[in-house]
């Protein structure tokens, strides 16, 4: 889709749930359009943040010495209002009124579809992918997802360590909304012995509890268990577990904890260049757009198209996991 008009000044805010290399997403943003001639706004706390004025003035120095670091500068929030019509269209007024012509909005699909209507009410926009869960089905990267998974899995290599010296089960929960891919990697990465994600589990423990005996009795000192957000009760399972095996069990739940921290290599890097394409895409006249990173090039999709589509784990990644989290002795089933 074309762009309304020409654009002197572009604003850049971050929605929903925090991500690491959010910093390294707005360094871009600014940086590129101010290398363009362009006016750069930053907007404060996300939706609420433009909808409430909250909207600064951003120049390089503003964003100097902030790659390195985690969460957003520019803070976030979730806001109830913007799924009004109401909320729209006092977010498009004020966007108009400060002379904001175009949007760079860097979140997950909830901010997507923010700038959707925004979009529709004559606000160019651009969304940059920004969630530790890996959960938006037209790109194959969103920013955080690689601090996030390193963060998790070198949390649950120290919970393995005290779990083999008490000879424990260990339910370990890790982040990720209904999306099991950081449950999935950490699980692969840390050799967990069960790997429970919401896209897959049938919720018989009965198969768990088998698993732990076996283990067991083949002189398993210890059994990880990566629980998905999705599932969560973890601490319910745990107590579960325990009383079906007889084996001590603790639960540990990760947390926020994911979301934090320095980003790592590859999310400074992907947040760069998507920042900067998002504005190249602006000022080459386009609107309603998401950058995405697909079979190794950064590109620009509908909106439209990016919020419809579906992702899913592919069943050879399940069957891997599967294979590679069960000790066989002979034949597995």
């Amino acid at each position: 889709m074309t762009a309304n008009k020409e654009i002197k000044t572009i604003g850049v805010l971050t929605s929903g749930g925090d991500a690491p290399g959010m910093n390294a997403a707005i360094r871009a943003v600014v940086r590129r359009g101010l290398s363009r001639g362009i006016n750069m706004k930053g907007i404060k706390k996300g939706y609420s943040g433009l909808i409430n004025e909250e909207i600064i003035d951003m120049t390089a120095v503003d964003v100097s010495d902030t790659i390195q670091r985690g969460g957003t500068i520019l803070q976030t929030a979730r806001c109830a209002e913007m799924r009004t019509p109401e909320g729209q269209q006092a977010a498009a007024d004020v966007c108009k009124k400060h002379g904001i012509d175009a949007l760079v909005i860097i979140g997950g699909d909830g901010s997507f579809a923010g700038a959707q209507k925004l979009a529709n009410l004559g606000i160019n926009t651009v969304g940059v992918p920004g969630t530790i869960d890996l959960d938006i089905a037209c790109s194959e990267y969103t920013i955080g997802f690689d601090t996030a998974v390193n963060t998790a899995m070198e949390a649950i290599d120290k919970v393995r360590d005290t779990s083999t010296s008490h000879e424990r089960v260990s339910v370990i929960e890790v982040m990720g909304r209904n999306a099991g891919y950081l449950a999935l990697w950490c699980g692969i990465a840390n050799g967990a012995e069960d790997i429970l994600l919401p896209e897959k589990y049938d919720y018989d423990e009965q198969k768990i509890i088998n698993n732990i005996i076996d283990n067991r009795k083949k002189g398993k000192k210890h059994h990880i268990i990566i629980n998905a957000e999705g599932i969560g009760h973890s601490e319910a399972m745990a107590k579960r577990i325990e009383a079906a095996t007889g084996i001590e069990t603790r639960a540990t739940i990760l947390g926020h904890m994911q979301r934090g921290g320095t980003p790592t290599c590859k999310d400074r890097v992907y947040a760069s260049i998507m920042g900067a394409k998002a504005v190249d895409v602006l000022l080459e006249g386009k609107t309603k757009r998401v950058i995405c990173y697909r079979d190794g090039e950064y590109i620009d999709m509908d909106i439209n198209e990016a919020l419809a589509m579906k992702k899913t784990i592919s069943e050879y990644q399940f069957e891997v996991s599967y294979s590679l989290s069960h000790n066989y002795s002979k034949n597995p089933k």
